[in-house]
């Protein structure tokens, strides 16, 4: 596959977080035989599985076989943070973690906004945001960290779990124990809705369902439904209280090794996936539902009263964290969501 006139250039020059390889002489694509290990939480059949099985089909198919992407799902590489301390230190080439936990590197706090309670109202106001300045913003910020943003991939709206009682206002969260992120804002989150807030690695939140650690978790449809969570919970509420995005991403001491030509194919094809991804994380959430409650499940649904009793409580969180993420940055994200939001109008 050729580059094209400076076309790697080009390439990176349009998705400035990138930085940007020396252009190929055109006609000579320059692509060698390697081997890429992308390790993910979740199971291979979940959206975000099927998701980098089309990504590997499309390097072997740009690069006529020469690079191979080989999956590890299951959190068999480890869990987000290990897996990206691997990507740091160039001993694993790729992952797909919850943003959320980038926050926890310095100089990534502003990640950690994507992530307040009741921000969006949509997913293509999610899409729309973090495809635009602020997200390429944010991606920018990688590099230095040792790592590079090839996507934003949807997780998608969260939602609680338990097998105490059915959820139908806000008191009924109140003294559950919720496996949550490790991270700040969620903890902070949940203590603000009386919940007891534990903090868990993903690969071990079935065990923990199971041997009742904890009462629920909180996660998209997709996950409850991949994981099986169904089978060791009860009670399913629409809550909506996060929107979770995930981010694709590489070594950088990998991507530093790849020709300007492997690196214009890398990014197509994640471009690629990341479109598969959100297509069809989204035609499975569609369905989702329904399945949950085939398998046993009782869903209920928050009454719209109710749901303003979550923004209020979480309120304070909010505000705490935009404080410590960054306020210059949350009042660039607003400005951006108010923009988009004016469009739709």
């Amino acid at each position: 596959m050729s580059a094209g006139p400076g076309g790697a250039t080009a390439r990176c020059r349009q998705f400035r977080h990138l930085p940007c390889p020396a252009a190929a002489p055109a006609g000579a694509a320059d692509i060698k035989e390697r081997n890429i290990k992308v390790g993910i939480g979740l199971t291979a059949d979940h959206p975000q599985g099927q998701a980098v099985a089309k990504f590997g089909e499309l390097v072997s198919q740009k690069s006529d076989g020469k690079i191979k992407v080989k999956m590890f799902a299951g959190g068999l590489l480890g869990n987000d943070v290990s897996m990206v301390s691997s990507l740091q230190g160039g001993t694993q080439e790729m992952t797909i973690p919850d943003t959320s936990t980038l926050v926890g590197i310095a100089g990534l706090k502003e990640f950690g906004l994507i992530n307040l309670p009741f921000l969006f109202n949509s997913s293509s106001e999610a899409d729309a945001l973090l495809d635009g300045p602020f997200g390429r913003k944010l991606m920018a910020k990688l590099p230095e960290k040792g790592l590079i943003g090839l996507g934003f991939w949807e997780n998608g709206f969260r939602q609680i779990s338990n097998n105490r009682r059915p959820i139908t206002k806000a008191e009924d969260i109140q003294g559950l124990k919720l496996r949550v992120i490790q991270n700040p804002l969620f903890i902070d989150t949940f203590k603000a809705l009386g919940a007891n807030a534990l903090p868990m690695p993903f690969p071990e939140v079935y065990t923990a369902l199971e041997t009742g650690t904890v009462d629920g978790q909180e996660n998209p449809l997709a996950t409850l439904i991949a994981s099986k969570f169904y089978e060791v919970q009860k009670h399913t509420v629409i809550s909506n209280h996060i929107y979770s995005v995930w981010a694709f991403l590489m070594s950088k001491k990998f991507w530093d090794k790849l020709t300007p030509d492997e690196q214009q194919l890398l990014t197509e094809a994640a471009d690629e996936a990341t479109a598969f991804e959100r297509q069809t994380i989204r035609a499975f959430d569609a369905t989702a539902l329904e399945e949950i409650k085939s398998k046993g499940v009782e869903v209920t649904t928050l009454s719209d009263e109710e749901t303003a009793k979550l923004r209020e409580l979480t309120k304070p969180v909010s505000e705490k964290f935009v404080q410590e993420f960054g306020a210059e940055g949350a009042r660039e994200m607003q400005a951006e969501l108010e923009k988009i939001r004016a469009a739709k109008n």
